[in-house]
């Protein structure tokens, strides 16, 4: 197999850009997905092959027996994360036949997909753009076609990927050589004979979730996904399919949740589980196949919990990590008179803080005060609240310089 040459770096020396906050990294992350979850030396051979790249990090990966599929996340800057998929793709295809490839995950090639998402100072463009040259890569080294979809798409029916992948590898390698609608967007018009053909998309974060029923017949796991699937009149955001868990003895759902913030996880799980009882069995637990963003996390903690007055700043390591970066941020050459004026700006807003503490204590015993002390109290309340306000508008420009003043304006919850 011809190996090729490496990916293109950028030009510049760094992989950086200005922003509000100085020096910020490109990052992005890719998710390959490989037609191989049983073969342990196989999986080893590709996650060794995605590694081999420096400033590419192999995050996580998972491998399931009965799709007979490894996931893997990768991250890191653009040119590397690029070059580590396109390796993973020549080893895929060096050690993956897939006309002797069995599993109940739909897929056309040995590397099966391959999306590139935007994390970091990357623009869904940027990253279409990297895309195509990634296609080109693989196609000018292996011999492999393309298909772009989601974002990347070239035309309006590819968007979806189950058109993309309609018929797998058995029916589109028949499709793409009589039919000009399906021909791939890189590449002859042929599949590679073990390999298959690729399909490159861009998309947001996705959230690959599975949920799994005390049932062995997978018409009702079928008959549930289409009931919780938007294709078919379900959630907004949701893809979801019913697969035979044979290894386990029981059926699952597979789901791709495409917009979380949209559609939370607790949502799609909760419609699930009704429709599991509609059909007269119960939902044994669900795993996430990858990584998961931890807003999604927070969402479902905050649903079935009933959490009052829950935010992300309450969880400990966020606070923790919050405060490393900062006891690890380069300090500030800051202009004498400038900090002079920092300094009394973070007294008045520790005075006013203080201030309007008393006044809310003061204001619990309304109801018997005289109504002109209530009015004095309301006053005094009202000034104080000016000066904080004052007070920050004085240091928003500068809060960096000062983190003590940026972290009382919180407390206080100006």
């Amino acid at each position: 197999m011809n190996e090729g040459r490496e990916f293109p770096r950028a030009s510049t020396p760094e992989l950086t850009q200005h922003s509000s906050q100085g020096l910020m990294k490109r990052l992005i992350e890719c998710v390959p997905n490989f037609s191989e979850g049983r073969d342990a030396a196989i999986i080893d051979a590709l996650l060794a092959a995605v590694s081999s790249v420096p400033g590419a990090w192999v995050l996580d990966h998972s491998s399931d027996t009965d799709h007979n599929r490894t996931v893997v996340t990768l991250a890191g800057e653009p040119e590397a994360v690029a070059e580590a998929a396109i390796r993973g793709v020549g080893k895929a295809a060096e050690l993956i036949d897939l006309s002797k490839h069995t599993g109940v995950h739909p897929r056309i090639g040995a590397t099966d997909v391959l999306p590139f998402i935007p994390l970091q100072g990357i623009s869904i463009q940027e990253c279409v753009d990297l895309a195509r040259q990634v296609a080109r890569e693989i196609w000018n080294r292996y011999r492999i076609p393309i298909y772009f979809y989601e974002a990347a798409a070239t035309k309006p029916e590819r968007v979806n990927l189950e058109n993309v992948r309609r018929g797998q590898f058995e029916g589109l390698r028949v499709d793409a050589l009589r039919d000009p609608d399906r021909s791939p967007d890189v590449g002859e018009p042929r599949l590679h004979p073990t390999a298959g053909a690729i399909a490159i998309g861009v998309r947001k974060i996705l959230i690959a979730y599975n949920i799994h029923l005390n049932t062995g017949d997978v018409a009702i796991a079928k008959a549930i996904a289409k009931a919780i699937r938007y294709s078919s009149g379900g959630l907004r955001h949701v893809k979801a399919i019913g697969v035979d868990l044979r290894s386990r003895g029981i059926v699952q759902v597979s789901i791709n949740l495409t917009d979380f913030e949209e559609t939370p996880l607790h949502r799609v799980f909760e419609l699930t589980k009704r429709e599991a009882e509609r059909h007269g069995c119960q939902v044994t637990g669900s795993e996430i196949i990858g990584l998961v963003p931890q807003e999604a996390i927070n969402q479902a903690a905050e649903y079935y919990l009933r959490l009052e007055n829950y935010a992300p700043d309450r969880i400990l390591e966020n606070r923790l990590a919050r405060a490393v970066s900062r006891s690890e941020a380069p300090a500030e050459v800051v202009d004498p008179s400038r900090l002079a004026a920092l300094t009394d700006a973070r007294a008045n807003l520790h005075m006013a803080g203080l201030a309007m503490e008393r006044i809310e204590e003061w204001m619990q015993l309304e109801a018997a005060l005289d109504p002109s002390v209530v009015a004095g109290f309301r006053k005094a309340r009202e000034e104080a609240l000016a000066t904080a306000r004052s007070a920050l508008d004085t240091t928003q420009a500068d809060r960096q310089a000062i983190p003590a003043a940026r972290d009382i304006s919180s407390d206080q919850g100006l």
